[in-house]
């Protein structure tokens, strides 16, 4: 099973705004970006924009205090790498957040966080190519 930070999810206010700013810094969203979530290709990673409040309700966190708005993601190649990722990090003492399921953009993606309390969410995105360094979105 590969394992790596791939993903750096953002959690954004509003996304119009927050792509402008990356934009005029000089990063390119990729082609996968669209309304609800915006990618930059990294050196074999990516970083993501994707909205505050969807974020924090995707984590099922409704109490205060909320994310500070940054997940840590991992793609896997399957769901069943998913489910054996998620049954590794409870044996090692993480809190599972939300166990992995289906998603609506097709994906199969569950959360947890680690004992300090950092949001991780393991992924198996159809939409997003793993290489043998990380993900390529180019």
């Amino acid at each position: 099973m590969k394992q790596w930070i791939s993903l750096v999810t953002l959690g954004v206010r509003d996304m119009k705004t927050s792509r402008s700013f990356y934009e005029a810094i000089g990063w390119t969203a990729t082609k996968n970006s669209n309304e609800f979530v915006t990618f930059f290709q990294m050196n074999g990673m990516a970083l993501a924009l994707y909205g505050q409040e969807a974020l924090s309700k995707d984590i099922a966190i409704v109490e205060e205090p909320k994310p500070g708005g940054i997940t840590l993601a991992m793609n896997f190649e399957s769901p069943q790498e998913v489910d054996e990722a998620m049954a590794l990090v409870k044996s090692c003492g993480a809190t599972i957040m939300v166990p992995a399921k289906k998603v609506h953009w097709g994906g199969y993606v569950g959360y947890f966080s680690d004992p300090d309390g950092h949001v991780w969410e393991m992924t198996h995105a159809p939409g997003i190519p793993l290489t043998e360094n990380g993900i390529d979105f180019s």
